[in-house]
């Protein structure tokens, strides 16, 4: 009996190739459905919302798949969890209405970049947030960050070689956060960028961006000129992939799930 799926994953991308299947690398996409070739014994192509690079983590990124599957969904995240490195881990599996797919149907998406402001490297961390020795203005970020929000052409945000359609998206927030730091010289900051869709490394342009006028080399109506331009070149430097997160994936209520997960069909 072939049933339809959407998968909750958290992975740490740090010895992965990103998200989609490259021979001879490891990747998130490939991991997945080597697992689900050894439970099943078939090929099943397992859809990701959006394919993250290499380095780069998610807590939430979403996949749709089709796969003989008799038990719960439950059991399904258990057995595949059994099967997948520590550093991948199913939070959840749910029966999808047919046709569910996690793309076409995504209608958000939501990433955070961590950063760390001066003190020495931080060996549990490191891996996870963009080391910035020199102190930055966080009045100056938050400012810039409320320019970015609305609908807008973002092609000065964009890595240079994509192909879209169109390049307007809409972002919903920008938003920037301290967390907590047990070191008072360590400042912990992140970044959270939501929007409807994103360009070929927007979030990570974007950071750079404001890092740049965090650090007082721009004013935040630079943003202005950067979104009117549409010019890549005039923006801040791409940040690091490896402080990069995929927060959580929107889907509309259409595509909501309500089968009870430790419910097998009859």
């Amino acid at each position: 009996m072939t049933r339809t799926f959407k998968l909750t994953i958290a992975y740490d991308g740090s010895e992965f190739a990103g998200w989609q299947v490259q021979p001879g690398k490891a990747t998130i996409q490939g991991t997945l459905q080597q697992a689900l070739r050894h439970l099943t014994g078939e090929s099943v192509q397992v859809i990701g919302s959006g394919r993250t690079d290499a380095g780069v983590h998610a807590f939430g990124q979403v996949a749709s798949l089709s796969v003989p599957w008799r038990d719960t969904p439950r059991r399904l995240a258990a057995a595949l969890n059994a099967n997948l490195p520590d550093t991948i881990v199913v939070t959840s599996a749910e029966d999808a209405p047919d046709g569910f797919h996690a793309i076409r149907d995504a209608v958000s998406k939501r990433y955070r970049y961590q950063l760390q402001v001066g003190g020495d490297r931080d060996v549990f961390e490191y891996r996870y947030r963009w080391h910035l020795h020199s102190k930055i203005d966080l009045e100056l970020i938050t400012r810039a960050a409320g320019r970015l929000i609305g609908r807008h052409d973002f092609a000065g945000f964009q890595a240079a070689g994509s192909d879209r359609r169109t390049t307007t998206r809409d972002v919903r927030a920008c938003e920037l956060f301290q967390q907590p730091s047990t070191d008072p010289n360590r400042l912990y900051l992140a970044i959270e960028i939501e929007a409807d869709g994103f360009l070929y490394n927007m979030v990570r342009n974007i950071v750079g961006t404001l890092v740049e006028i965090g650090r007082g080399k721009q004013p935040p109506e630079w943003i202005d000129q950067i979104i009117e331009s549409g010019n890549r070149d005039i923006a801040g430097q791409t940040a690091p992939a490896h402080a990069l997160f995929l927060v959580r994936v929107g889907y509309p209520p259409s595509a909501n799930m309500s089968v009870d997960p430790d419910r097998a069909p009859k």
